[in-house]
């Protein structure tokens, strides 16, 4: 028996799908280019967190790989979820999707009372050793909710202003922490799936003209911190200006600079694995965090940094092409989600390293040292897997 084939290319202009066949390798169904891609992404981050977090390792002081055993531990965890998002229908489960975010609302709005206050940001809930950050996770519930939403034949301006409220308001709860990296994430989540969506193109040019407004009110208003305001605009500030915004500005630019040295140093080949002067003296503050991509750059160099990059840029591919081939409209909004989600946070994360974004904390996905952080992108990636896997599962209903 052959699989058989339906086209609906003439069904409201969309993609070519197919039904499932016993005689279908199971490379189509897996597709094994994201999954390796992912794994190597994450051994590559695993070793760059040992590496900026082993210490001196001497004969009387064995190297400290507490870190990376738990990253490992968070790794293995997040397969396991990930199998888990692959697996299940969540187009099945969307009526679910407004209780799951009023209790995102409610977990962000207890943290502001009961969350730990780690680096003047309340955005954390302590667990004895542990700590989990619930707008990681709440990446994932926004992006669902937003595909739900936008996922109609022609999304109206009522249906809009609806998805951008949702949006606005955990956007509003994650600023009072305040953790203005995480808002980046959300806003980029937001406006590219809008822009994908079946929203009309005056829509588009007025909310971009409304955002540049907004944006322009907002830094001239009391709404964002200096410090914040700092962190968005040093990179592009002179030493003198830098001095004249005082110590904030100026301890912000220094952990920056000494990001860009440890890049530089690396050159095109790298100082050597766990042989880097700026990783091992830990003068790059939160090197197994938000400055991760240092750790490659200094050790590894431009060859060792370009590598990751370059998974990167093969797992963004693969999603965009399951977007693309995906046969529902809300699953297609949930992978073009999730590639903007890792698109964004690369870029940013990378780009802070070699001083030409602003310094936020958003960590690397699959790199950076966190459980919050690998669980969230292992979860999302299964999403998308899902999305591939229910391509040859289901025929598309117009």
């Amino acid at each position: 028996m052959t699989s058989s084939t339906f086209d609906t290319t003439e069904a409201g202009g969309l993609l070519r799908g197919r039904y499932r066949d016993e005689s279908d390798p199971w490379w189509l169904i897996l597709d094994p280019i994201l999954i390796l891609s992912t794994l190597a992404i994450a051994a590559f981050g695993s070793i760059l967190i040992y590496s900026a977090t082993r210490g001196p390792a001497t004969l009387t002081e064995p190297a400290n790989t507490v870190f990376l055993e738990r990253q490992i531990s968070f790794a293995l965890l997040g397969l396991g979820l990930a199998v888990v998002a692959a697996v299940i229908d969540v187009r099945r489960m969307r009526s679910l999707l407004p209780l799951a975010y009023v209790g995102l609302m409610v977990i962000l709005l207890g943290i502001l009372q009961f969350g730990a206050n780690i680096n003047g940001a309340r955005a954390w809930y302590r667990l004895g050793g542990f700590t989990f950050q619930p707008s990681e996770p709440g990446k994932i519930v926004l992006i669902l909710v937003l595909a739900a939403v936008f996922s109609t034949e022609e999304v109206s301006f009522r249906r809009l202003a609806g998805g951008l409220a949702l949006s606005g308001g955990v956007i509003f709860l994650i600023l009072q922490q305040p953790d203005l990296g995480t808002i980046l994430v959300y806003i980029a989540v937001t406006a590219v799936m809008i822009m994908l969506s079946t929203v009309r193109v005056r829509y588009i040019v007025l909310l971009v003209l409304v955002a540049l407004t907004a944006v322009t009110m907002i830094f001239q208003s009391d709404v964002l911190k200096d410090y914040q305001k700092v962190r968005l605009t040093v990179f592009v500030l002179d030493d003198d200006a830098i001095a004249e915004l005082g110590p904030d500005a100026a301890r912000v630019a220094y952990n920056a600079e000494q990001s860009q040295i440890a890049i530089g140093n690396g050159g095109i080949f790298g100082e050597g694995l766990f042989e880097g002067p700026q990783t091992g003296s830990n003068l790059v503050p939160e090197q197994q965090t938000d400055f991760i991509f240092s750790v490659a750059g200094e050790e590894l160099g431009f060859r060792g940094a370009g590598i990751l990059l370059l998974l990167f840029g093969v797992l963004g591919f693969r999603v965009w092409r399951i977007a693309v081939r995906a046969t529902d409209q809300f699953d297609r909004l949930v992978a073009v989600g999730v590639m903007s989600m890792f698109v964004f946070q690369v870029f940013q994360s990378a780009g802070m390293t070699m001083g030409i974004m602003p310094v936020t904390g958003i960590p690397m996905p699959l790199v950076s040292y966190g459980g919050s952080s690998m669980l969230t992108s292992m979860v999302a990636l299964g999403l998308v897997l899902g999305v591939h896997r229910r391509r040859f599962d289901y025929p598309l209903r117009a």
